[in-house]
């Protein structure tokens, strides 16, 4: 059912959709009805449950006998009130509300936002709470049961909901993350009826004879996603028993050859060829490392290093340690385990805690203490991290990116600065990357093919948005002047059309 949500005080649940309406201040007062007076929901700082508030009565949930007697067309539900549901919360003798086995059943949009469900409950009261009782997640020094506490937090329980375990925080409270556009945002998307056997015929055709059709190349591969792209190299063994890449190789050159290569391999296997690049090529493209490593999931990292060992008969911690040195070698061993918090939920006050260390690492210090940076930026999560940038802010009025320029001096200041951006705003960053190949003399055509290709079936649209905002011209514009030939009727397939 639709359990109605509660009116919520001023700055705090939004508002619900039923016949409950929000009065100024909270919640009008009513005889006997709900809320009851001289208290408020939710409970404040210092007190659980509050001494006067939610409830009002000792002896917990549920309201003993002369707490919520039932009102007409309350509950429990008279004529033209909300009848109970299966699961819900039916009137008890005594007009109590006994909890249901399971809790409130789920959330429905105009309710509260999704609290942890299940038994448990305010004061350790089955049916409203954490799971199998207790306190609900996010209570200080408190992890959720069943669950172990968040690694290197020590005694701390897991993030929860903002405003739990730290207090409503003092002010405005920033958004999650950057705005999130909902839907599909990649620019390649898969086609509809492709098959693989009449796509290498198209390729076969293309290569075959005197000249290139590069045009039908481009229109193949161009109108393919990933996943109909990377069988095509089996279809094409299976039914001419030769190799298409090296097919390619003999018939294209240049930056187009690049970048079909490229497009034909699957997003792991590029990323461990381009990283592989990075640190075997001439010097160490320190930036690509921390580009690739800083922007992966943890599923893709780990995959990224077995395709690595078995490519290269090398761990890549061991190239990357060989390869680096100092501080800049612990951040990037640090991204490349792959074992970043990902869950979601943030709690405030462990985000505050975290500020403070980075400030005592850095600005609060002589010298700079890296590895509390390291521990912070390759360990939390990223609604975290951007929540502990946040309070950062607010603590000390200075942005961590500049912090850390000042702390900092060398590759490390440029990777942890990198970190810092992908995590506040990762297509923003990804534009950057892109501008900073196309700006000047010489395009760097690595980096570019390389966003291209691994962004196109993720975020490129909002990359897109991102450039305009940034630079004032579409990406698409300035792909156009800095490329030419079939390399760029390629790579503005990928980008997809102009703003």
């Amino acid at each position: 059912m639709s359990y109605p949500g509660y009116p919520p005080a001023g700055g705090s649940y939004p508002a619900a959709s039923g016949p409950y309406q929000q009065a100024p201040g909270g919640y009008p007062p009513q005889p006997g009805a709900y809320p009851p007076q001289g208290g408020y929901y939710p409970p404040q700082p210092g007190a659980f449950p509050p001494a006067a508030g939610y409830p009002p009565q000792a002896g917990g949930y549920p309201p003993q006998a002369g707490g919520y007697p039932p009102q007409a067309g309350g509950y429990p539900s008279q004529a033209g009130g909300y009848p109970p549901q299966a699961g819900g919360y039916p009137a008890a003798p005594g007009g109590g509300f006994p909890p249901q086995a399971g809790g409130y059943p789920a959330a429905q949009p105009g309710t509260y936002p999704n609290m942890p469900p299940a038994a448990g409950g305010w004061g350790g009261q089955p049916g409203f709470g954490a799971p199998g009782g207790g306190m609900p997640q996010g209570y200080p020094g408190v992890p959720a049961p069943g669950q172990q506490p968040m690694p290197a937090y020590p005694g701390a329980p897991n993030p929860s909901m903002p405003g739990y375990g730290g207090g409503v925080p003092t002010g405005p409270t920033p958004p999650a993350g950057p705005a999130v556009n909902k839907g599909y945002r990649g620019t390649i998307k898969d086609f509809p009826g492709a098959d693989p056997l009449r796509d290498v015929e198209v390729l076969r055709k293309a290569m075959k004879g005197f000249g290139t059709d590069e045009n039908a190349i481009i229109e193949l591969l161009g109108n393919r996603s990933s996943k109909q792209r990377v069988p095509l190299k089996a279809a094409y063994k299976t039914t001419y028993g030769k190799d298409l890449m090296s097919d390619l190789k003999s018939e294209l050159t240049g930056n187009f050859e690049n970048l079909v290569l490229a497009m034909l391999k699957a997003p792991t296997h590029f990323d461990a060829s381009e990283l592989r690049e990075a640190i075997s090529g001439a010097g160490t493209d320190e930036a690509c490392l921390i580009e690739i490593l800083s922007s992966r999931s943890n599923a893709d990292i780990q995959e990224i290093t077995k395709i690595y060992k078995a490519e290269y008969g090398k761990s890549l911690e061991d190239a990357i340690s060989s390869d680096t040195s100092g501080h800049f070698r612990r951040l990037l061993v640090s991204l490349s385990q792959g074992n970043r918090d990902e869950r979601e939920t943030v709690d405030i006050s462990l985000a505050k805690q975290d500020a403070q260390k980075l400030y005592t690492a850095g600005e609060n210090k002589v010298g700079t203490d890296e590895s509390q940076f390291n521990a912070i930026l390759c360990a939390r999560s990223k609604p975290h991290l951007r929540q502990v940038f946040h309070e950062y802010q607010q603590m000390c009025g200075k942005d961590i990116e500049k912090s850390i320029c000042r702390e900092m001096s060398g590759n490390v200041e440029s990777g942890m600065v990198a970190v810092v951006k992908c995590i506040k705003n990762t297509p923003a960053y990804f534009a950057e990357r892109l501008h900073k190949a196309m700006q000047g003399a010489g395009t760097k055509d690595r980096t570019l093919i390389r966003v291209m290709v691994s962004r196109s079936e993720v975020d490129m649209l909002d990359i897109r948005q991102e450039y305009l905002r940034l630079y004032g011209k579409s990406l698409y514009t300035v792909i156009s002047g800095d490329t030419s030939g079939d390399y760029k009727k390629l790579l503005l397939k990928l980008c997809g059309g102009s703003d």
